[in-house]
C-alpha cells in the first residue's frame, strides 16, 4: 500500500465551506486523497463543489469528526500546522522535513499520519496543539505571513508528494524489532492515567498540575512509544495507584 494513502489531510473548524473545497483539490493536484473535517461552521455548498474543480470525490469522502482527538486517534504522527508559538512547546519542523517525516512514518505498517490545519482566522487552540506530536512551519514572509487555508495545504502536500516521489523516508526499525507503535488514542490513555497517578500520590503539593502534564506529555510524544511500552507504564502507574490508596487507607 502506497505511504500516501496513510496520510490524511484535517480540517478543524473551517469556517468557509470555499476553503475546504479549494484545499480538496490542492491535495488532490498532489496525489492525496484523505480529507477529514472535524467540526466545520457550515456544512459543504455549492460554493465548495465549485472550488475543488474536480475534486468532488474529495469532499464526498471526506468524514466528519465532532473532535480532533476522534479524528486522530488511530494515527502514529500528528502534526500540527501552526504559526511559531511560544505557548506550546513543540518540535518544529520546515515544511520539507514534515515531509520526509510524514512519509516514513506512513511507510511503516499501520503507520497512520495526520497533517491539522486549524481555523482560518485563529488557527488550533492550544488544546488541539496538545495533541499534536510536531509542530509544521512555513517559513513565510514575516511582514506578510499570513497564508491562506488552502495554500497552506498546497504546501505541505507539495511536500508530501517530492518526498513520496524522491523515496525519502527514515530508517525502518532493525529487523526483528517487532512492536507495534501505539496509536494516538492509547498515548491519550497512558497521558490521562499520568494526570491520575500524579494526583494519588500527591506530587503537584498544592502547585498547578498543567506544567508538569505538558512536559511529560512532550517528552513522551517525542519517544515513539509502541503498544508494549504503552502497557508497561500504564501497569507500573495503576500500582502506583493502588499502593497510594492502600497508604490513604492505612492513614485513615
Amino acid at each position: 500500500m502506497p505511504a500516501s494513502t496513510r496520510i490524511r489531510f484535517v480540517l478543524v473548524g473551517t469556517q468557509h465551506p470555499g476553503n475546504i473545497g479549494a484545499a480538496a483539490r490542492a491535495m488532490k493536484t498532489m496525489g492525496l486523497a484523505r480529507l477529514v473535517l472535524v467540526a466545520p461552521e457550515k456544512p459543504l455548498d455549492e460554493v465548495a463543489l465549485r472550488r475543488s474543480a474536480g475534486a468532488e470525490d474529495l469532499l464526498g469522502d471526506a468524514p466528519v469528526f465532532a473532535t480532533l482527538a476522534e479524528a486522530v486517534a488511530d494515527c502514529r504522527l500528528v502534526l500540527g500546522c501552526t504559526a511559531r508559538s511560544r505557548r506550546v512547546q513543540l518540535e518544529e519542523l520546515l515544511p520539507e522535513v514534515a515531509g520526509q517525516r510524514a512519509v516514513a512514518k506512513a511507510s511503516e505498517e499501520g503507520g497512520e499520519v495526520a497533517f491539522v490545519f486549524g481555523r482560518e482566522r485563529t488557527g488550533l487552540t492550544n488544546e488541539e496543539l496538545q495533541l499534536c506530536h510536531l509542530a509544521v512551519h512555513i517559513p513565510s514572509n514575516p511582514e506578510f505571513s499570513s497564508l491562506n487555508l488552502a495554500a497552506a495545504v498546497q504546501v505541505l502536500a507539495y511536500e508530501v508528494r517530492m518526498a513520496v516521489l524522491e523515496g525519502q523516508a527514515q530508517p525502518e526499525r532493525e529487523p526483528g524489532y517487532g512492536e507495534t507503535p501505539a496509536s494516538h488514542a492509547q498515548l491519550e490513555g497512558l497521558f490521562g492515567q499520568f494526570g491520575e497517578t500524579l494526583d494519588a500520590i500527591d506530587f503537584h503539593k498544592g502547585r498547578a498540575p498543567e506544567s508538569a502534564l505538558r512536559k511529560l506529555r512532550r517528552l513522551f510524544m517525542k519517544a515513539d512509544l509502541s503498544e508494549q511500552e504503552v502497557r508497561l507504564l500504564r501497569g507500573i502507574l495503576a500500582d502506583a495507584q493502588r499502593m497510594a490508596r492502600l497508604a490513604s487507607e492505612g492513614r485513615n
